[in-house]
């Protein structure tokens, strides 16, 4: 068959162009416009061989194969095929297992199958050499690409090259099309500005180690808490060894919205609302009602149940070409959506009224959903906590905004409490 076919290595491909751009091979110093460089490697590959494009394979790894964000993208683009190998964590570093072998087989049966007369290799790992020459034997002509080395030496299997029948290098001029550096100084970004919403979850005193603090200090109250420029109550430094972030467990001792006060706990309850609780009903108190969960939470319709086939299929478009997966993001456009199925006000009413805690089977579907994302996906690696927290948080001010809004009984506009909020940007 007169066409030709690209394999592309992920790993390859974005780890040499974070080199050659940002001065490591980490990915994350990145930020890569996915549709221009299949753009690119599509007319680059027809120009190069003369060759119409049967299709690119993409390979790269992912924790558990749960595809990201960007092979979500990636992978409803025209004549791209994602392949995902496993990604495993050892000794603090990432590392691809099975995408090697994955491209060697994909290139042996194209070869074996004649399904294209000239295949383009965009790797750099000797690991392919047998699958290359297998290629070759079997008239297919083999184009090896590399991406401009930083230091100007190669940066690919000098056995790989030593076969290809044809090699080319993609320079920088051609890799920054569609791959920038986020910090083209070389030096780590500035953190990220912190977000009210998220520090005023993060704010809620550890009940173990309120306890401890008063202890040094002789009395029965817990170490006072300072206030941010935004409103959100801020915590004491903790001491050394103690949590950073409450845990459910942590925080299960406090006290439930509507639920009094036990005589230990008024003796190490914060003042005010300054509190914020853990957004879940899991762990705080024996559910009421037949089905253990309250009754105040219990007409609240899930975002499955308001959900019609049309507006499902809908929905995954939308996730796979708009949502890009930030945990903060994630909360807001699954807020939006129940929020703008919701048949009565009155519901959108009653949740405003239980901040900052989600009802427990909202709660666990926002989580799910969240998961799509490959954000909750591998508790294996312990993902950091504070994706969960950034989710709910996203979550509540999606619902604080849309609630400010809404009118409802009485012509009152329904607010959540809680910290203060700075309109989102455009």
């Amino acid at each position: 068959m007169d066409r030709c076919v690209v394999l592309v290595d992920a790993g390859y491909l974005l780890g040499a162009a974070a080199s050659l751009l940002a001065g490591e091979p980490s990915r994350s110093r990145i930020t890569v416009d996915h549709a221009a460089l299949i753009q690119g490697l599509r007319e680059r590959a027809e120009a190069d061989t003369e060759q119409p494009l049967l299709r690119i394979y993409w390979f790269d790894g992912a924790p558990d194969r749960v595809p990201q964000p960007e092979h979500r993208r990636l992978r409803v683009m025209p004549r791209v095929t994602v392949r995902l190998g496993a990604l495993t964590r050892s000794d603090g570093r990432w590392a691809q297992k099975g995408v090697d072998a994955a491209m060697h087989a994909e290139l042996t049966e194209l070869a074996r199958n004649r399904a294209c007369s000239d295949v383009v290799l965009v790797t750099g790992d000797g690991d392919l050499l047998p699958g290359l020459m297998s290629a070759k034997e079997h008239g297919v002509a083999v184009h090896l690409w590399a991406v401009q080395a930083a230091d100007g030496d190669y940066n690919q299997s000098e056995d790989l090259v030593a076969e290809a029948d044809e090699r080319r290098v993609l320079d920088r001029a051609w890799i920054t099309r569609a791959v920038r550096a986020k910090d083209l100084s070389g030096l780590c970004p500035p953190p990220p500005a912190p977000r009210p919403e998220i520090a005023a979850i993060l704010s809620a005193p550890l009940p173990e180690a309120a306890l401890a603090e008063a202890a040094r200090n002789g009395s029965s109250a817990p170490a006072a808490t300072e206030t941010a420029e935004h409103g959100a109550p801020v915590p004491a430094p903790a001491s050394e060894g103690s949590k950073s972030v409450p845990t459910p467990k942590d925080l299960a001792t406090l006290r439930a919205p509507g639920q009094p006060l036990t005589p230990a706990q008024s003796s190490h309850a914060p003042a005010g609302n300054s509190a914020l609780r853990w957004s879940s009903d899991k762990g705080w108190i024996d559910r009421a009602g037949p089905l253990g969960e309250p009754a105040e939470t219990a007409s609240l319709p899930t975002l499955a149940q308001l959900t019609s086939a049309e507006q499902r299929w809908a929905d995954r478009e939308e996730d796979i070409t708009t949502v890009g997966g930030d945990p903060f993001e994630v909360g807001q456009v699954f807020a939006r959506r129940w929020m703008e199925r919701l048949p009565e006000t009155v519901h959108l009413q009653k949740l405003a009224t239980m901040y900052p805690r989600i009802p427990h089977r909202i709660d666990g579907e926002l989580l799910r959903y969240a998961a799509r994302f490959g954000l909750l996906a591998h508790k294996d690696d312990q993902i950091d906590e504070h994706d969960r927290y950034a989710i709910r948080a996203g979550f509540w001010r999606e619902i604080d905004v849309r609630a400010a809004a809404e009118h409802v009984a009485g012509g009152a506009p329904v607010s959540v409490p809680g910290p203060p909020v700075t309109p989102a940007a455009e």
